[in-house]
């Protein structure tokens, strides 16, 4: 993942030939795309951000991808701290 701060949330993906015929990397955008959508909120400050598909996404499921991604945005200190519940009141 690659990002620099921007006015605003961006994304772009990148997929080689490398990566496997059209329908395979066009389901690697998918699958980035989808990720990203779901986890938007998660990300701490506006930037535009680019996500680079390896050939090991072909072997992915959402599941792998939505945990590597959200490694990623962990190392560059782009994700939110998880929201804390507030004690129980009696």
């Amino acid at each position: 993942m690659n990002w620099l701060p921007a006015e605003e949330l961006r994304l772009g993906v990148v997929t080689s030939r490398k990566v496997g015929s059209a329908v395979v990397r066009s389901r690697a955008r998918r699958l980035l795309r989808e990720v990203f959508r779901q986890h938007q909120h998660e990300v701490s400050e506006p930037v535009s951000m680019v996500l680079v598909a390896r050939q090991s996404i072909t072997r992915s499921g959402l599941e792998s991808v939505r945990r590597d991604y959200l490694r990623a945005l962990a190392r560059a200190r782009l994700r939110k701290d998880p929201p804390t519940e507030p004690p129980p009141q009696s």
